[in-house]
């Protein structure tokens, strides 16, 4: 990972929950690029260096949304900790489904971690901020 800039990948097919998402880390301190990916075979593209993103860089963090079209965030989840070049990529599902079946499939798929999203935008942006906040400047990455 760069000292200047920390790559994160968003994979999020809703437009006002991305940008609130982009909104909170961009008022972060720290310099970070966000990559918006709309579906899972987009974030699987971007990931793999598969056209169009063959000059994509390697996310240092991904930010999973569960419920996505075509290839729904269990199985990026599933390809990305299945994948020896991609494991170490710390991957934080972002939810709003609170089933307890949905959370544990989750970390059984080796998810990272689980925040559900709130509803309200004021506590969602407070939930992005407390992800960027520990992810971002108290762990160390790979």
């Amino acid at each position: 990972m760069s000292a200047a800039t920390i790559e994160i990948l968003l994979v999020e097919d809703n437009k006002d929950d991305a940008a609130l998402t982009v909104r909170a880390l961009a008022r972060a301190r720290l310099g970070n690029q966000v990559h918006v990916a709309t579906t899972g075979a987009e974030a699987l593209a971007f990931l793999r260096h598969q056209p169009p993103y063959e000059t994509a860089p390697r996310p240092d963090l991904v930010l999973l949304d569960l419920d996505l079209p075509g290839v729904d965030g269990r199985t990026v989840l599933e390809q990305i900790k299945g994948d020896e070049q991609l494991r170490a990529v710390p991957v934080i599902v972002v939810s709003g489904s609170l089933n307890p079946a949905d959370v544990e499939r989750a970390y059984r798929l080796h998810a990272n971690a689980y925040v559900a999203k709130p509803i309200e935008p004021k506590a969602f942006l407070e939930a992005v901020r407390s992800i960027e906040e520990f992810w971002l400047q108290v762990v160390t990455l790979p």
